[in-house]
Parts: structure tokens; C-alpha cells; sequence
């Protein structure tokens, strides 16, 4: 029987790459998008031209009822939820003087809220059936903190704490939860970054070069392979020495 992997945010970078790779390895895929539907139509495209069975599904994660609908959906189509990568999420720089109580609160609901929603259902199938990985997307400056990125910076270092703990939780039911950190990655979410900042991270980077998106999918893909069944709670940076 195929196995199943759901990833949220997979219309564009990271997700999409993401899913382009599963699809490869013959899973069954469950594309999410919220706001982007042509791209998340687009992933479905290219998926599907790879013989993969998918379906795309419009859910805003950070809402509980909505990830509850995409995780419920996703069984019904397949049978089962083999693997979950929470990957949506949010980027923004802002004094933290000027971070309004409405900004604060929405960095923490798509970044750290929606891992809750979608875990919390998954989980439930993955329990059942006493297997399962559940991996998680923070950042590098979730371990290390970024001036002007307070919110963000928090909101990932949770992302964090949920990964291990959750890990001892559903480890003794056949579950590995871990995080993925990556650094700098050429996407959109850092497409507004000047050349001169952009250059300023690259140069802080041993590797001298920006990540792309297929990196982090790679990364993802051996922490949903059956080879990483002995690793869980584990922050792993994919950042190209970013913090060494």
C-alpha cells in the first residue's frame, strides 16, 4: 500500500519543492494552500505528471476547524496519514517596538498554532495505527534569534520545544516527530531582502551560497524514510553552516 504524506504551505517553495520529491518516491500526496490556489494547482499539475496520486486542498491551518477538515479529507482519500510536514508559515522583520499586538498574534497562529491543529489530528490516525512521522519546519533563527524578527524568532523557537516534546509523547506509539532548521533559502518568503543584506547572509554562510528549496526537501524526505526510523526529537540545521 502506498504511503500517504500531507504538507502544509506546499504551493510554493519549500512545500512544493516537498512535494515534487515525495512524488518521486511514489507516495500519495495531499497539497495545501491557503491564499495561493494557481499555485497550489500547479504543484498538483506537476505531481500528477510524475504518476502520483494527489489532491490539492484549500485550508487555512492556523484555523483549528479548517486543519481538521484538511487532515479528515486526506484519510478519506487515502486511508491513512503516513507522514505530516508542517511547513506553513510566516516571515516578517519589524522592530520589535513596532510589532502590534494583532502581528504577534498572527506569527504565532500560522507558525506554531497551525503545527497544533494538524498534529493533534494526525496524531490521532497515526496512534491508531502505531506509525507515523510527523516533521516540522523551524528556522535557524529559531535557535539563534534575529534582531528586527522577535515575533518570528519566537514563534520558531516553539516550534522547538513542541518537536521534542511531542516526541517523548508519541514515541512509545511508533511515531518520530523532529524539526528541520533551515538557513537562508531562495524563497519567497526572503525575496525582499536587499542585495546588500542578502549578500551580508551569504557571506556569514561557510558554504558561501544561498540554500534552495530542494535542500530542505531532501532533508525531509530521509527524516520520512524508513532509514531516520531510529531518530526523533532531533533539531536538524539545513543551513549550510549558517550556526556552527
Amino acid at each position: 500500500m502506498k504511503k500517504t504524506v500531507l504538507i502544509t504551505g506546499s504551493s510554493k517553495g519549500i512545500g512544493a519543492a516537498t512535494a515534487l520529491k515525495f512524488a518521486d518516491m511514489g507516495y500519495n500526496i495531499v497539497i495545501n494552500y491557503n491564499k495561493s490556489e494557481k499555485d497550489g494547482f500547479e504543484v498538483l499539475k506537476k505531481v500528477r505528471s510524475k504518476n502520483a496520486a494527489s489532491i490539492a486542498i484549500k485550508a487555512d491551518v492556523s484555523k483549528y476547524d479548517e486543519a481538521e477538515y484538511l487532515v479528515e479529507k486526506a484519510i478519506s482519500e487515502f486511508g491513512k496519514l503516513d507522514v505530516l510536514v508542517n511547513n506553513a508559515g510566516i516571515a516578517r522583520q519589524r522592530l520589535f517596538t513596532d510589532i502590534t499586538e494583532s502581528e504577534w498574534k498572527r506569527m504565532f497562529e500560522v507558525n506554531v498554532q497551525s503545527m497544533f491543529n494538524c498534529s493533534k489530528f494526525a496524531a490521532k490516525n497515526m496512534i491508531k495505527n502505531h506509525s507515523g512521522k510527523i516533521i516540522n519546519i523551524s528556522s535557524v533563527w529559531g535557535v539563534q534569534g534575529a534582531s528586527c524578527e522577535v515575533h518570528y524568532s519566537a514563534s520558531k523557537a516553539a516550534v522547538i520545544g513542541f518537536t521534542k516534546a511531542l516526541a517523548k509523547e508519541l514515541g512509545p506509539s511508533g511515531i518520530t516527530v523532529n524539526c528541520i532548521a533551515p538557513g537562508v533559502i531562495d524563497t519567497d518568503m526572503n525575496a525582499h531582502l536587499k542585495r546588500g543584506d542578502l549578500d551580508k547572509l551569504i557571506n556569514s554562510t561557510p558554504l558561501m551560497c544561498l540554500g534552495m528549496p530542494s535542500d530542505v526537501a531532501n532533508l525531509i524526505c530521509f527524516l520520512a524514510s524508513e532509514n531516520a526510523s531510529f531518530i526523533t526529537g532531533q533539531v536538524i540545521g539545513c543551513d549550510g553552516g549558517f550556526f556552527i
